[in-house]
C-alpha cells in the first residue's frame, strides 16, 4: 500500500488501532499499537521512539532509536473485536536519522543492495515444519527439571492405544482422521492467504502432532517477513482453539524434528541464472552459489542453526543434514536439487540445514552472502569436496556441518568476512550471547544423565 491509501483506509474502515511490528535480534516479534488519534502521514517520516536496548541490538547508555512503518507491509488483522492495521517497520538512528545499522531488517536491505551487480532479484521459497500440541509443561528449578507433552494424535499418548493416532515415522501425508491438525491448518492457510501470503499447501510431516506450510517463491525481504507472520498466525490460530505450536527443531526424542527449507535462485535481467547446461541443469553460477554456501556453511550455521536445540535435529535417520554436500533428490545432503523441477524458469537448490529459531532476516542475508561470495570467488564445488554426491551422505566420509551451537559460532568467529552487511560489533554480540546460552544449557543436569549415572 501507499501511505495515502493507508490513511485513507484507516479512515473508511474506522480503524482504530495501528500496531506496529519489529523484530528484535533473535527473531521474536515486538510491537507497540498507537491509537488512531496518534496516527497520521508524519508517522511514516517521523516515526516513533523506543528503547532498542530492550530489543537486543543497542546498548543501554545510547538506545534511543526510531520506528518507522513501511507501508508496503501493511495488513488488516483482527484482535478481539477490534480492526487492527499491522504494519512492520524497520528501526532508525535517533542521531544520524539513518536506518540503523544493527536491524536486522536493515542488514537485509543492504545485502540485496550490495549484491544488485549479480542478482536483481533473490528469490525464495520457505518450507515451515512445525508441531502442534494440545498441551506443554516445562520446569527447571533445584529439585524438578522436567517436560511433559501431551497430544491426543501422539503415539505416545497411552491413552490413544485402539484409538487414532499417528505411530512413529508415519505421519507423512496422512489423512483424517489419523490427521487431527487439517481443520487447524485450513485456518491457519485462510488467514495468511487473507494478508496477501501466497500458501503453496499445506500437509501432515512425518511425526506426530507435526505439520508443514510451505509458501510459493518470494523476493527474499518478504520471505522474512512473512516468516514472522506465519509463526504468528500459527500461534495466533492454534490459542484459537486451545493449542500450543513450537518450531522447536527437536521437542520430541526420537522423532523427527522441524526444518525451514528454503528453496532458492537469483535472477538478472528478468532470468533465471541458475539454469544452465551444467550437471542436474544448473549453471556456473549456481554451482558456485553451491560452493560458496557450503564453504561457509559451518559460519552460516551461527545465524541458520542458532540454538542448541538445532543440533539435536541434525542427527542420522531423520531427514536432516550433517554433511557439507550437494545432491540430486537426496535429503542426506545439506543441499539438495530438486529432481521435479522441470521449469527453467524455477531452476532452484534447496538449502536443508536451516531451521526456524533464528532471526530470519540474518539468516536469510548470511545464507545470501555465503552463495554470493562463492559466485565472485567463481568457486567450483567438486574441486572443493562437496559433490555432486550420490548414496547416503550419513554412511560416507565427507566434510561434515557443524555439530553444535559452540562449534557454529567459533567458525564464525573465524570466517565472517563474507558478511559485508553485518556489524562486526553485531556479529561479535551474537557469538557471546549465543555461547553464553550454550555455557548456561550445559550447566543444568539432564533427565538422561540420571539415567546413566544415578547409580554410579
Amino acid at each position: 500500500m501507499e501511505i495515502k491509501e493507508i490513511l485513507d483506509l484507516v479512515k473508511s474502515e474506522k480503524i482504530n488501532f495501528i500496531d506496529l511490528k519489529v523484530v528484535d535480534l533473535w527473531g521474536r516479534w515486538r510491537h507497540v499499537t498507537l491509537a488512531r488519534t496518534s496516527f497520521s502521514e508524519k508517522t511514516f517520516t517521523d516515526g516513533v521512539g523506543f528503547d532498542a536496548s530492550n530489543l537486543g541490538y543497542a546498548k543501554v547508555t545510547n538506545s534511543d532509536m526510531i520506528l518507522i512503518p513501511d507501508p508496503s507491509t501493511a495488513f488488516i488483522e483482527y484482535i478481539g473485536e477490534d480492526k487492527v492495521l499491522s504494519i512492520i517497520c524497520d528501526v532508525y538512528d535517533s542521531v544520524t536519522g539513518k536506518p540503523s545499522l544493527q536491524d536486522p531488517r536493515s542488514i537485509m536491505k543492504r545485502t540485496l543492495e550490495l549484491i544488485s551487480d549479480i542478482a536483481d532479484e533473490v528469490y525464495l521459497g520457505p518450507e515451515y515444519e512445525f508441531h502442534i500440541f494440545e498441551d506443554v509443561k516445562y520446569n527447571i528449578s533445584n529439585n524438578d527439571i522436567s517436560v511433559k507433552i501431551d497430544s491426543g494424535e501422539g503415539f505416545w499418548n497411552a491413552q490413544n492405544r485402539g484409538e487414532y493416532f499417528i505411530g512413529k515415522k508415519r505421519g507423512y501425508h496422512r489423512i483424517p482422521p489419523f490427521d487431527t491438525l487439517m481443520e487447524v491448518r485450513n485456518k491457519i492457510v485462510n488467514r495468511l492467504l487473507s494478508y496477501g501470503v501466497p500458501v503453496k499447501y499445506h500437509h501432515h510431516e512425518v511425526g506426530s502432532c507435526q505439520v508443514e506450510i510451505e509458501l510459493g517463491f518470494l523476493d527474499a525481504l518478504k520471505a522474512a517477513d512473512y516468516t514472522l507472520l506465519v509463526k504468528y498466525v500459527a500461534r495466533q490460530i492454534a490459542k484459537e482453539y486451545g493449542l500450543v505450536v513450537t518450531f522447536m527443531p527437536k521437542p520430541l526424542y526420537d522423532e523427527a524434528g522441524n526444518g525451514m527449507h528454503i528453496h532458492q535462485y537469483l535472477v538478472k535481467n528478468s532470468k533465471n541464472i541458475f539454469n544452465g547446461d551444467k550437471i542436474y541443469n544448473l549453471s556456473n553460477y549456481a554451482l558456485s552459489y553451491i560452493a560458496g554456501l557450503l564453504k561457509h556453511a559451518k559460519s552460516v550455521m551461527a545465524f541458520t542453526n542458532p540454538s542448541t536445540n538445532s543440533y539435536r535435529r541434525l542427527v542420522p535417520g531423520f531427514e536432516a543434514p550433517t554433511n557439507a554436500v550437494f545432491a540430486l533428490a537426496n535429503r542426506t545432503a545439506a543441499i539438495r536439487i530438486p529432481a521435479y523441477v522441470k521449469n527453467p524458469e524455477k531452476r532452484r537448490i534447496e538449502f536443508r540445514t536451516i531451521d526456524s529459531t533464528g532471526n530470519p532476516y540474518l539468516a536469510f542475508s548470511a545464507m545470501i552472502l555465503a552463495g554470493i561470495d562463492g559466485i565472485k570467488q567463481n568457486l567450483d564445488p567438486t574441486a572443493e569436496g562437496f559433490g555432486p554426491f550420490e548414496g547416503d551422505a550419513y554412511k560416507e566420509k565427507v566434510k561434515p556441518l557443524a555439530s553444535s551451537l559452540s562449534e557454529a559460532c567459533y567458525a564464525l568467529k573465524q570466517d565472517n568476512e563474507y558478511l559485508e552487511t553485518f556489524p562486526k560489533e553485531l556479529i561479535k554480540h551474537w557469538v557471546k550471547e549465543k555461547l553464553k546460552e550454550e555455557i548456561e544449557i550445559n550447566a543444568v543436569p539432564h533427565p538422561k544423565e540420571f539415567e546413566n549415572y544415578f547409580d554410579v
